[in-house]
């Protein structure tokens, strides 16, 4: 977990040296070919070493889905699975995520034609509203359910903790989870 002190320099000093000394313009950071490998396929950019996750993600590779809140982590917004682990791409740096599997929300299904189980559930359950923060609640979800596929509603809560919603109130965002646990639980059943 990052504290909050951490959080708050990272943002402080990721902010004065991006906006305020124009970083890219006076050339203090210079490009780096960075290799990523996200939802399974191999992506080339060029990037300043400043540049986060999410920003490279959806400036450099139109991968959209992954949304910017807050630029803290604080919100859940940003949040991909970088090793299979929850993580905010608003924190990690895209240098940082070379040679690691990264998932997007545009991942997680098996195909590009159908919803995965945990998609189709918030859909089914109303638990989107505006959406924002949809991708991220998905996300972590879905790291919960890969660690734990019988999560009691406590757990639950717990690892939707770093995730904000405005609109719902959690109670449906819950019961999706449980929902999609109860389908995943059925489909190892029945092969």
């Amino acid at each position: 977990m990052i504290s909050v002190s951490e959080k708050f320099y990272f943002y402080y000093f990721y902010h004065v040296f991006k906006h305020y000394f124009s970083i890219q313009q006076i050339g203090i950071m210079s490009k780096v070919k960075v290799t990523l490998k996200v939802n399974g396929d191999l992506y080339e950019a060029a990037v300043n070493q400043s540049k986060t996750l999410v920003e490279v993600l959806r400036e450099d590779l139109q991968l959209v889905g992954t949304k910017i809140g807050c630029q803290t982590g604080d919100c859940g917004a940003c949040t991909i699975l970088l090793n299979g682990k929850s993580v905010c791409s608003c924190l990690t740096l895209a240098i940082e995520a070379q040679n690691k599997e990264i998932t997007t929300i545009e991942g997680i299904a098996k195909s590009g034609e159908e919803l995965h189980i945990i998609q189709e559930a918030f859909v089914n359950e109303g638990a989107i509203q505006c959406g924002y923060c949809t991708p991220g609640m998905v996300m972590s979800a879905k790291h919960l359910l890969d660690k734990n596929t019988t999560p009691t509603e406590l757990e639950i809560r717990q690892a939707l903790s770093g995730n904000l919603c405005r609109c719902t109130g959690y109670a449906r965002i819950v019961k999706a989870v449980q929902v999609a646990s109860e389908k995943i639980n059925q489909s190892v059943t029945e092969k």
